[in-house]
Formats: C-alpha cells, sequence, structure tokens
C-alpha cells in the first residue's frame, strides 16, 4: 500500500543565516547482537578537534539541480550540523572572489535546503526512526574509506562507478581514476564495505567520518538501469531476471527468448517492478534511494544529486581536503557508444506505459522524489 499524501507544512525559520562546519557529535548505545544504535540527539566526544564556524552570506543564484529557496532560510539542525571540512571551512583559504565565490556559496546553502527538507520528510512519514538501531543490512551499501574519513553510500546509476575510483584514489589503491576499468572499479577495487567493521567500529565511523549519498531522478534512474542490464549482452541479468521475467508477462514467448532472457521490454520490466509477487527479488540497481541509503536514519552529511555530479563531487572533494590534482572523473566506460540516458530518452521509454502503469511507477519511487526535491515528471500525476 502506497503511504498516504499530504503537503509537507514547513516550520518556520529561526534564522536566515547559512552555518558552514560545524561539527556535529552524534551519541551511540549498545543494542544486542548486531545493531548499532545511533542517536544524533545523544552527547558524544568526538576524537576529531571540533572545527570553528564559518557564516555564509545567502548566494544570489541557486546551485544547479536545484530551485532557489525563498527567503526566509531554512534553520540549521544538529542532525545535519557536521559539514564538509574537517578544518572548519567550507571555502578553503585563498578562495576565488566573484562568480565562483557565489557558486561555492550557493552550493553550501544548497546542501542546508536538502537536509532542511529531508528532516521534515522524514520527520513527517518516518517519525522516531532515529530511535531505531542500525543494522548491519541498513549499512551494507556504504563504502568506508578510513584516511579521509569518508562513507559513501553506494547508489547505482547515479554515479558510483566514478565514485569507487575516486575512493581507490583517496585510499592509495590507485593513483589515477583514469586508468581503473570498470570490472576493476566493482570487483577488483579492495573497498571495505561498513558491514564488514566491528560493532563498535561501525558507530564509530558513522558517528565521526562524513556521511555521503548522491541521488537521481528516480524515473531516470530506472530507465538507465533498465538499458544498461537488460538492452545490452549481460550473461547475469539476462538469465536471473530476464527469463523469469519474459515467463510470467509475456503471452506466447518464443523458447529462445525463455531460455536466454534476452529481450525483455521496458513494459514488462515495469510489470516486474510493480508485481508484490515478483517471480525474481529485487535488485539494487532499481531499489529506492530511500530504502537502499536509510537517509532518515544515517544522517547524511552531504547529499549530493547526479544532475550536477560533476560540480558538486568536486565541491566535496575540496571540502575533505582531498589532493588538489583529484577531481571527479566525467568518463562513461560501459556500453560508451549508448548516449547517456537523459530525461528526453527516459520520456521516449516511459510513453510505453499507459497512465496507470506511470501512475504506480511514481507511487513506487514516491519517497525518492518527496525526500530530494524532484518535480513530478507527468503532470496527469498525483
Amino acid at each position: 500500500m502506497v503511504a498516504p499524501r499530504w503537503p509537507i507544512q514547513k516550520e518556520q525559520p529561526s534564522d536566515s543565516a547559512v552555518v558552514v562546519g560545524i561539527n556535529l557529535g552524534g551519541g551511540f548505545h549498545g543494542a544486542p547482537g548486531e545493531e548499532i544504535s545511533y542517536n544524533p540527539s545523544l552527547p558524544s566526544p568526538s576524537p576529531r578537534q571540533p572545527p570553528s564556524l564559518q557564516w555564509l552570506p545567502h548566494p544570489s543564484t541557486p546551485t544547479s539541480g536545484d530551485q532557489q529557496v525563498e527567503s526566509p532560510r531554512p534553520p540549521v539542525s544538529k542532525r545535519h550540523r557536521k559539514l564538509l571540512l574537517k578544518s572548519g571551512s567550507v571555502i578553503p583559504s585563498g578562495a576565488p572572489s566573484g562568480e565562483e565565490d557565489r557558486q561555492l556559496q550557493g552550493m553550501a546553502h544548497t546542501q542546508v535546503s536538502r537536509h532542511h527538507l529531508l528532516r521534515e520528510v522524514c520527520t513527517k512519514y518516518q517519525p522516531g526512526v532515529t530511535e531505531r538501531p542500525v543494522s548491519r543490512q541498513q549499512v551494507s551499501r556504504v563504502y568506508v574509506e578510513d584516511r579521509t574519513g569518508l562513507l559513501y553510500c553506494e547508489v547505482p546509476k547515479a554515479g558510483c562507478s566514478n565514485w569507487k575510483r575516486v575512493l581507490m584514489v583517496l585510499g592509495g589503491s590507485a593513483t589515477s581514476t583514469h586508468g581503473i576499468a570498470h570490472d576493476d572499479a566493482h570487483y577488483a577495487n579492495q573497498l571495505r564495505r561498513l558491514d564488514a567493521y566491528s560493532q563498535a567500529g561501525v558507530a564509530e565511523r558513522l558517528r565521526s567520518y562524513t556521511k555521503v549519498l548522491f541521488v537521481r531522478e528516480p524515473f531516470e534512474r530506472l530507465v538507465s538501469a533498465f538499458r544498461d542490464k537488460f538492452e545490452s549482452p549481460n550473461s547475469y541479468y539476462h538469465p536471473v531476471f530476464g527469463r523469469p521475467i519474459i515467463s510470467r508477462y509475456r503471452a506466447n514467448a518464443s523458447l529462445s527468448a525463455l531460455r536466454t532472457g534476452a529481450g525483455v521490454t521496458f513494459r514488462e520490466f515495469v510489470q516486474y517492478l510493480l508485481d508484490v509477487r515478483r517471480p525474481v527479488g529485487m535488485d539494487i540497481h532499481w531499489t529506492p534511494v530511500s530504502q537502499l541509503c536509510s537517509p532518515c536514519l544515517l544522517h547524511y552529511d552531504f547529499i549530493g544529486k547526479f544532475e550536477s555530479l560533476k560540480e558538486e563531487a568536486n565541491f566535496l572533494l575540496r571540502s575533505i581536503g582531498a589532493p588538489s590534482n583529484l577531481t571527479f572523473p566525467d568518463f562513461k566506460d560501459r556500453n560508451p557508444r549508448a548516449e547517456r540516458t537523459s530525461s528526453t530518452i527516459t520520456q521516449r521509454y516511459f510513453e510505453q506505459l499507459n497512465a496507470t502503469e506511470r501512475q504506480r511507477a511514481y507511487d513506487f519511487y514516491y519517497m525518492d522524489y518527496l525526500m530530494f526535491k524532484y518535480p513530478k515528471p507527468y503532470k496527469d500525476l498525483y
């Protein structure tokens, strides 16, 4: 059943300044078994030196990917005060002035706005979630980079391959992002996930590391996953997902299609996605971010968007003190001849569905649309 929807009542902000660079110490207490109780409202000392405060004036222009938030500005809550610089300044010393400086200030304010919206949505739809213990499953997609104190939640089809390349360079297992093949980035990256650590190790890293999440427009991410896994040769997704999908949803399927699982249509794929009795389970490539990365529970310090990926990723890298010669890569080495999935391409795929199917797909990703302020992709959606 889809959760009931109603307009979120925004709180009246208490201050119009943007606070950046405040270290937040979250509180943890032990829980039975493999669960780690994480409560950011509980005080706990941080082994890191708390940064100083930096107050930034309002940006004059909105950051790419978000509409400008009208004044007055959202208040800054304790849940997202730990931001970006261990040294306490979002804008590095010797920062440029003028337009570039305004862009940096705009990105800093965008983070405050995104956290404010996410906090409102979580309060409305998942009240009390912060009182629950964190399970290993909920951190199983979070990658750890200990040298820079970074936690990155993997969201497939939102730049995760290039993020793994960056983590490899930050961790010292590679010297450049450009020499890392796609399969090496995913299967030979020497990166550890958070669920591989002890209970105390998980709790300490959740408390003191910078937690990062990058998201993408949900329908566009879904189409990107479909094109990648079902329109190109794939020795895993065709037999494991394609065969049961064709068997369940295609009338008079050929023996060849039933045997190989090749040729799944987008409509068949969506039918599988929306079926409460799916013939095969879910996959991380199309699992909603709200489920994949538990944003209401883990309180990410940086929320980026694929639509402005390079700009925001480089802003984050500078903020955490990454080497100055490390910039976020922009290459596409998987199916390089295929055009990147865009809003235009996404619309072309969704035109294959009827209005009811589009509505049900929107309902499926509704929390992602709400949490990350993506507009409705079709006017007839409700």
